[in-house]
């Protein structure tokens, strides 16, 4: 065995133990080329759903990006587990577990935002730019398959959706040229138009289309023609921003520039009901009205949930109230809405763009609070007529300017196939620093540390339970060559880092019997 001894170069040594932290950015000695976000939790309570949280932290054009753009899980206490690192033009977004062929995969929107790039937006804020995809991960982290728009649409970053059916149900957004002097636009204008689009994984055949503007009005959305003016002539009429598949062949479609929600029969296209705006089919109870809205979804006994952001026309205009996580019970015999449960963030929050609500296995509810930037996790009660209590158990809070489109909570095993990240370094004259990590591995519950003159040799000198994303050990004594194994819960070895050779100004320093 050839041994590289610049594998590890002194201006790595530390005279301590500790990460090379700040506030705000992780640093890891093993892992230099990670640098996620650090997160805050302001509040642990016991009761929250077993899992790790799922987020995709960027931000948009001008303000502070803090740590790397990517795709991140996160444990309860904050520590990354995995962070698949980006470039700051790209972002992913709707980040999360689903499952693909009856296994656990993650699936991520990848590819720039208009707004998040430095050049003058030619597309709404928002809006995808040419080239995106869709991303499937399996547990190992490898890209399985990758899935664009068809018929001119681009992928749009709002929904990507897994069916039983292994199918992929997801957004697509294209720039339609239109008149638009009948809305009081320009006559060589265009409209932002959307599409559902459904498409076999195995085959890449295009097996559903919703085409939005054939079936609703754009007369009848919130935001004026006039903001075209902001987008090289584009208006942003509808802005879908979520979609599920429901019972009876039916969908579900949120769209934020309309305030409203829409029913739909998959099969004949047509509108079941419409829920909010300007021409919507129920009617209010007190509290029920919501607008600019994300993230709607099915529930059980004719319920739907939604993210509420209450917030806003322009960022110039004032929020209808605190955005919230809500739940409406409709009667569609007498065609009511009314409010179910409601879930606040303590202290209020005005989210003007994105979130999602997530209700977990446990019947606890998880929600992104998108612009916000917090992640929070409620009690399955959250807030009822007769019980105005919240009870927020769980709240993390991002740094500087970062947010998340939206937040997901999931179990999830990560078995990488690349082995352990491992550095030494040197406190003092004759003490050895390892340190250690493995990006994504969920398994892994101790170390366990080899060190020798040869390398054929190996003794085991010290074990240690994982801490966080990077673990350290103290060795009283210097070798040339080092190596760690992970462990599992019941002892066994899981993976083994490469041979790390130390310089050889090291040799002479002794190698000792005696470890720490």
């Amino acid at each position: 065995m050839t041994m590289r001894r610049n594998q590890f170069e002194s201006k790595h040594f530390f005279e301590d133990d500790k990460h090379i932290t700040d506030s705000q950015v992780w640093h890891f000695v093993s892992a230099p080329h990670l640098q996620p976000m650090k997160v805050t939790v302001n509040v642990h309570e016991p009761g929250t759903e077993q899992g790790y949280l799922f987020v995709a932290p960027y931000t948009m054009y001008g303000e502070n990006m803090v740590g790397q753009t990517g795709a991140l899980i996160l444990d309860e206490a904050g520590n990354p587990v995995w962070f698949k690192s980006d470039t700051p033009e790209k972002q992913n977004r709707n980040f999360r577990m689903q499952v693909y062929h009856g296994l656990p995969v993650l699936t991520t929107w990848h590819g720039t935002i208009s707004g998040t790039e430095s050049a003058n937006p030619r597309l709404p804020i928002g809006d995808p730019l040419p080239g995106a995809v869709f991303q499937i991960f399996n547990q190992h982290y490898q890209l399985i398959e990758t899935v664009e728009a068809q018929n001119g649409y681009t992928a749009d970053v709002h929904e990507f959706t897994i069916t039983e059916r292994n199918t992929a149900l997801f957004t697509a957004v294209k720039q339609v040229p239109a008149d638009l002097t009948v809305y009081g636009g320009p006559a060589k204008g265009y409209i932002d138009n959307f599409a559902i689009q459904e498409v076999d994984l195995s085959t890449g055949e295009l097996l559903y289309e919703w085409d939005v503007l054939a079936h609703v009005d754009p007369a009848n959305s919130m935001v004026p023609v006039t903001a075209a003016a902001e987008s090289k002539g584009i208006w942003d009429c509808f802005h879908v921003n979520s979609v599920e598949e429901g019972p009876d062949h039916t969908l579900l479609i949120s769209m934020r520039n309309m305030s409203a929600i829409y029913h739909i029969n998959k099969v004949t296209g047509e509108i079941i009901w419409q829920l909010g705006g300007k021409q919507s089919d129920f009617t209010f109870e007190q509290g029920a009205e919501f607008s600019w809205q994300h993230h709607a979804r099915y529930r059980k006994e004719n319920r739907i949930s939604l993210f509420d952001n209450a917030c806003c026309a322009t960022p110039d205009s004032p929020p209808a109230g605190a955005s919230r996580g809500l739940i409406l019970q409709l009667d569609e015999q007498h065609m009511t809405a009314k409010v179910d449960r409601t879930y606040f963030h303590d202290p209020p929050i005005h989210a003007s763009h994105q979130g999602n609500m997530q209700q977990l296995p446990n019947g606890n509810q998880l929600i992104g609070w998108g612009q916000g930037p917090y992640v929070s996790e409620f009690k399955y009660a959250g807030n009822t007529e007769g019980n105005p209590a919240l009870h927020m158990i769980y709240d993390m809070h991002f740094p500087g300017d970062n947010f998340t489109y939206r937040a997901f909570k999931n179990e999830w095993v990560g078995l990488p196939l690349e082995p352990p990240d491992m550095r030494v370094g040197v406190y003092g004259k004759q003490i050895a620093i390892i340190y250690m990590s493995w990006n994504g591995a969920t398994e892994v519950e101790a170390w366990k540390v080899l060190a020798g003159w040869n390398p054929y040799a190996m003794a085991v000198v010290a074990f240690k339970e994982r801490n966080g994303f990077e673990t350290t050990v103290k060795l009283d004594g210097v070798c040339p060559y080092f190596q760690v194994c992970a462990l599992d819960d019941v002892g066994a070895a899981i993976g083994k880092s490469r041979m790390v050779c130390a310089p050889i100004s090291w040799v002479n320093l002794g190698c000792k019997s005696s470890w720490s």
